[in-house]
């Protein structure tokens, strides 16, 4: 049994409450344990830009916006023996829990950045609105 540490409480601030529902009842009974990373939940258009200039986004912040800039993604890391963790299987595992609570509780359908065509984002989840 897992529950979200302080600091990744407070990087979740901003972001859309049903998000924040969905990863307190997900993380509970997850297959590993996962926390969010810095820049994992409300984002400035700053801080996108950064993340764009370091190639880890293929959103700028002005041109096109992230979802993280409107409250409505957020990331993970996995937690996996007492260190983070951003191999695949893991991400993964995890990823399909959340998708499954969010839908089974709460009637959400999340999009997983590991599903998208185009720019494979396995920490990535977000709420189309």
């Amino acid at each position: 049994m897992y529950k979200l540490s302080k600091r990744s409480r407070e990087r979740l601030e901003g972001i859309n409450t049903v998000l924040i529902d969905i990863i307190e009842k997900s993380i509970v009974n997850s297959p590993y344990d996962f926390g969010i990373p810095k820049y994992g939940g409300l984002r400035t258009a700053e801080d996108q830009k950064k993340l764009y200039d370091r190639g880890v986004s293929k959103c700028d912040g002005v041109k096109r916006k992230s979802y993280h800039q409107s409250g409505n993604a957020f990331d993970i890391y996995a937690y996996v023996n007492k260190k983070a963790s951003w191999e695949k299987h893991h991400l993964e595992s995890i990823a399909r829990h959340i998708q499954q609570i969010a839908k089974e509780h709460f009637n959400v359908s999340l999009r997983w950045g590991g599903d998208f065509k185009t720019f494979y984002d396995s920490p990535h989840f977000e709420i189309r609105t």
